[in-house]
């Protein structure tokens, strides 16, 4: 049996796949998600155990060593445990009340192009600029910087609370053990299997990958030369995001029988794309394994939740919080979830710039409109 080091030094080097099938490293990982000093005391109080540590850091390591003496005991008075905390959280948000809350946002729009790092966004902009400019830098809060923030701000606190919303179905799934406290890399446990939940759509990078495997155009490119044809204008020097967006709007309000097609068209390439990786989801866990951003890569255990609008796939937003979808589909996954579907998730990928492969337990579910 393995010691505290062991662990800690695994987790902190991201090395995580030897947790998944180890009693040991499993109970390291569950007190990980209790370590806050009220957890702790909490912890201490529920289930008689006690400790001499002077200093509440050293809490981890002395329970650890506790514990680890009798491991079933431990997982048994940990779930335990962690279950009354998580219950009393649960009942803690009123759920009718958020979702009425998340309804009120009628716009998805970061507001700028700075790909979650508004600082330095604002900065590369505003600030660091040749000739600078008072009154120009003023000219551009109405116009540009005020609407950036915001956008900024409204969208961040719709992706938290609607990702509080979505843990909460899961966690209140009796196959689910969730991590009460924070811990970098698990947000519950399915049947003992630690998982990290990603919520994610569709991506466009992935859609245009299989476009071009197809052997069909960009979208934005057949969409310009079909406009082209059907001799509506736009607005040439726009971000792709709102030329895309105005041809499409135009298309739907000229409602003639070429637009239509079009738009059909382009609906239907997609659909087939969502029907092939419904089939096969591995296809999409590994992609998107190996297309996440540098800054936040990570080799744990994943569980995608992919929202699909199939009416509108640039809506796909509001399924965030659409709990009469959501609810019944992750229930019915967690239901279905057994040993049998343990053995089917593994998956193999490898990442630019890492000297090695990884291998991970994942799965997708979808969320489909």
């Amino acid at each position: 049996m393995q010691n505290f080091d062991y662990w800690d030094n695994l987790h902190k080097n991201e090395q995580l796949e030897a947790f998944n099938h180890d009693r040991s490293g499993l109970l390291w990982l569950k007190l990980k998600s209790i370590i806050r000093v009220e957890l702790v005391n909490g912890f201490l109080a529920f289930s008689g155990y006690k400790t001499n540590t002077k200093k509440q850091s050293d809490n981890f390591r002395t329970l650890f060593d506790l514990l680890v003496k009798n491991v079933d005991k431990a997982h048994s008075l940990l779930d335990t445990y962690i279950r009354n905390v998580n219950k009393k959280q649960i009942n803690g948000i009123d759920i009718a009340k958020l979702v009425s809350e998340l309804y009120k946002l009628k716009h998805f729009d970061w507001g700028g192009d700075y790909q979650n790092s508004l600082d330095k966004y604002l900065v590369s902009q505003y600030v660091k600029v040749p000739n600078p400019s008072y009154d120009y830098l003023m000219s551009k809060f109405e116009t540009e910087i005020n609407p950036a923030v915001q956008g900024y701000v409204l969208n961040s606190w719709y992706n938290y609370w609607s990702s509080v919303l979505i843990e909460n179905i899961f966690k209140s799934h009796p196959a689910v053990l969730p991590t009460v406290g924070k811990i970098k890399s698990v947000d519950f446990f399915i049947n003992d299997i630690p998982f990290d939940l990603k919520v994610t759509y569709l991506p466009a990078e992935y859609i245009k990958q299989k476009r071009k495997e197809r052997g069909l155009p960009i979208e934005l490119t057949y969409l310009k030369q079909k406009a082209k044809v059907a001799g509506i204008d736009f607005d040439k020097n726009a971000k792709p995001n709102n030329i895309f967006y105005e041809i499409t709007e135009k298309m739907k309000d000229r409602n003639d029988t070429f637009c239509n097609q079009i738009l059909a068209t382009l609906k239907a390439e997609k659909l087939e794309i969502l029907s092939e990786v419904q089939a096969n989801p591995k296809m999409l866990a590994k992609w998107l394994y190996e297309n996440q951003g540098e800054m936040r890569f990570g080799s744990e255990n994943r569980l995608f939740l992919v929202l699909v609008d199939t009416d509108d796939f640039n809506n796909s937003w509001k399924l965030k919080r659409n709990i009469d979808l959501l609810k019944p589909t992750i229930v019915s996954y967690l239901d279905d979830f057994n040993s049998e579907s343990i053995n089917n998730l593994q998956v193999l990928f490898e990442y630019k710039n890492k000297p090695h492969g990884f291998t991970a337990l994942t799965d997708v579910i979808f969320v489909v409109k």
